[in-house]
C-alpha cells in the first residue's frame, strides 16, 4: 500500500471518530434535510403548483443536492477547526503525506455522507418520491451525487485553511445556505425572471438536480435552459470535476504551508 493510501486511510479513520464521538450531532445534522424536506413537501408544498407533478417528488433530488452542497461548509468547520486548535501543525510535524490530511478528510465525509442519505431517500418513498427511471441510471445519479459532495467537500476544506478564526469560518459556512436558494432545488426555474435564471441555471446546485430528477425519472429537462441545465449530467461531471481540480490541489498546497 501507498504511503499516500495508508496516510489518507489513517486520517479518514481519524475523522469518522470524530463522528462516532458526537452521536448527537452526527444524528441533528443528518435529520436536518428530513425535517426541511417534511416542512418544505407539506407546507409550501401546498402553495406551490407543478402541473403534472408532485411536488414532494421534485423536492426529493433538490435537497439530496441541497444537502450534497453542505459539505463546502463541513469541511470549512473542520478545516478551520483543526488549523485554529493546533491539530493541522502537528500533523506538519508528522512524516505523514501532504494530500493525506485533506483527503483523508474528504473520504470520511464521503462515508458519513453516504450513511446519511438512506433517511432522507426513505422518508422521501414515505411521502410519495420514487425512482422512475431504470436501476443503471439510478446508480448513475447516485454517483454524481457523491461526486459533488466530495467536490464540495475539497472547496470547503480549502477555504477552512484560509480562514483567519473558526468564527469567521462559521460565519462564511452559515452563508452557504444561499447557494440552494439560488438554483432549481426548490423551484422551477423557468418562472423565474431572465437575468435571475440565468444565475440560477450557471449554479452548480441547478445541473446536479437537473440530472438526478432526470435519471431518477422525476422531471424532464426543462426546455430553453442554459447549457449546463440543458445537458445536466455533462454539466454535473464538468461542474464537479472543475471543483476537484481547483480546490483539492490548492488545499493540499495550502495544508503545506505554501
Amino acid at each position: 500500500m501507498s504511503a499516500l493510501a495508508y496516510d489518507g486511510l489513517a486520517m479518514a479513520g481519524r475523522q469518522l471518530r470524530r463522528v462516532r464521538n458526537s452521536p448527537g450531532l452526527a444524528v441533528l445534522t443528518q435529520m436536518m434535510p428530513v425535517n426541511m424536506l417534511l416542512f418544505f413537501g407539506y407546507v409550501f408544498g401546498s402553495a406551490i403548483a407543478m402541473p403534472g407533478r408532485e411536488y414532494r417528488a421534485f423536492l426529493v433530488p433538490g435537497l439530496l443536492v441541497a444537502t450534497a452542497a453542505g459539505g463546502l461548509m463541513t469541511g470549512m468547520f473542520q478545516a478551520a477547526a483543526d488549523t485554529h486548535r493546533g491539530v493541522t501543525d502537528r500533523f506538519r510535524s508528522l512524516p505523514v503525506s501532504r494530500a493525506a490530511v485533506p483527503l483523508g478528510q474528504a473520504v470520511a465525509d464521503l462515508v458519513v455522507t453516504t450513511a446519511g442519505t438512506v433517511p432522507l431517500l426513505l422518508v422521501g418513498l414515505a411521502v410519495g418520491w420514487r425512482i422512475e427511471g431504470s436501476a443503471l441510471a439510478a446508480a448513475g445519479a447516485v454517483g454524481l451525487l457523491l461526486l459533488f459532495r466530495f467536490a464540495c467537500t475539497c472547496a470547503g476544506i480549502f477555504l477552512g485553511l484560509l480562514s483567519r478564526s473558526e468564527e469567521a469560518a462559521g460565519q462564511l459556512g452559515a452563508s452557504s445556505f444561499v447557494l440552494p436558494l439560488l438554483s432549481d432545488a426548490y423551484i422551477p426555474t423557468d418562472r423565474l425572471p431572465g437575468w435571475l435564471r440565468t444565475l440560477a441555471e450557471w449554479n452548480p446546485i441547478s445541473a446536479v438536480t437537473t440530472a438526478l430528477r432526470d435519471l431518477f425519472g422525476n422531471a424532464p429537462v426543462p426546455p430553453g435552459a442554459a447549457w449546463p441545465v440543458a445537458h445536466p449530467v455533462a454539466g454535473s461531471l464538468a461542474w464537479s470535476l472543475l471543483l476537484v481540480a481547483v480546490f483539492l490541489p490548492a488545499a493540499v498546497r495550502r495544508y503545506g504551508g505554501e
